[in-house]
């Protein structure tokens, strides 16, 4: 925005103007962006930095289902891979029109996974001109706790961070540093059960039929079994533990709790909710069918085959934290590669 130059005062005698200077421009604010394409949803942010912080100026996310089949065939299909092209092409469009300076792409877990994920990576590149960066486990848990680790509870025990994706769920465990606004990462572990890869482990058919409490069951063992290793690097004896999740499984299940006719992201990040709560309402859903999942205000269609895995993940995960509450964040990888980047460029946040 122009900044006011006050008016010159006329001078007297020979009718000569006093000249004044215009102030200082303030320095140059980029533009970044970061694209998340997971397992299950792409997603886009772009933001200006601030004091503190950064402001959002236009976002986008939509469901793919990269990962759909991955489980059985161990290859992106051509209409997952067709899906998130076409979800690419509108976010490209956006960092082209909002004239992004700078941008990160990554891809996690479908991409890993897949024998033809570069392939697929070479095509949006061709189609769309984003450069999908494939992204080791570790650097993905990295970005989600940048992204989301300020929405931890007051405390100064340890705190598990934890993004159940589509086709991967990261845990990190973190100790505050002296930087209280750098958190030292004690250790971390990415098991291969996310809300696509479980569901399709187990069989829809069986999430949805009449034994669907033992279906459910059998997906919170499978969970719990590959947290086995990392639950034995754990303190057993920590006080004032904290607990926070980043995924859409945590927001809706919070969602649900706080009975929303309707996703309000400003109720949601930064919620906190007691541990039984969130219990109970996973258990209420493992034993809902597909209609009354869907007919759920934060759910509907199009997370209600999903959501089911999401609660036998996010139980397994409260079987080795028992934390008190679980805090909830509508942020994660993106909100981490934005504050990376502007802070490559030294802006403070």
């Amino acid at each position: 925005m122009a900044q006011p130059v006050a008016s010159a005062p006329l001078g007297s005698g020979k009718g000569a103007a006093a000249i004044v200077k215009p102030p200082p421009r303030a320095p140059t604010r980029h533009t970044y962006g970061a694209i998340d394409l997971g397992t299950n949803n792409c997603r886009l942010l772009v933001a200006r930095p601030v004091d503190g912080g950064f402001t959002v100026v236009d976002a986008f996310s939509r469901i793919v289902r990269l990962g759909e089949g991955l489980a059985t065939s161990g290859r992106l299909s051509a209409d997952a891979m067709d899906r998130a092209v076409e979800a690419l092409a509108v976010c490209a469009d956006k960092l082209k029109r909002r004239r992004v300076s700078l941008s990160r792409s990554v891809a996690t877990e479908a991409c890993r996974r897949a024998a033809n994920g570069r392939e697929f990576a070479e095509r949006v590149r061709q189609e769309t001109g984003v450069l999908l960066e494939i992204i080791a486990p570790q650097e993905e848990a990295r970005l989600a706790v940048l992204g989301c680790h300020k929405l931890l509870g007051p405390g100064d025990g340890p705190a598990l961070i934890f993004d159940i994706g589509g086709g991967s769920t990261e845990l990190v465990l973190v100790e505050p540093g002296e930087d209280l606004e750098a958190p030292r990462i004690k250790a971390w572990w990415s098991a291969p059960w996310g809300v696509v890869s479980l569901t399709e482990s187990e069989g829809r058919e069986a999430i949805e039929g009449k034994d669907r409490v033992a279906a459910y069951a059998r997906m919170r063992e499978r969970a719990r079994h590959a947290f086995a290793r990392f639950a034995e690097l754990l303190p057993t004896d920590a006080e004032n533990i904290r607990l926070l999740g980043t995924s859409g499984t945590v927001t809706t299940l919070a969602s649900v709790h706080l009975a929303l006719p309707s996703y309000d992201r400003r109720a949601v990040d930064g919620l906190h909710v007691p541990i039984e709560a969130m219990r109970a309402i996973s258990t209420t859903i493992a034993e809902m069918d597909f209609g009354e999942r869907s007919g759920l205000p934060c759910i509907g269609e199009e997370r209600a085959d999903l959501v089911v895995a999401g609660c036998a993940i996010l139980e397994a995960i409260l079987d080795i934290w028992p934390a008190e509450q679980l805090g909830v964040a509508d942020r994660g990888i993106r909100e981490g590669i934005l504050r990376s980047l502007m802070a490559r460029d030294g802006y403070v946040l």
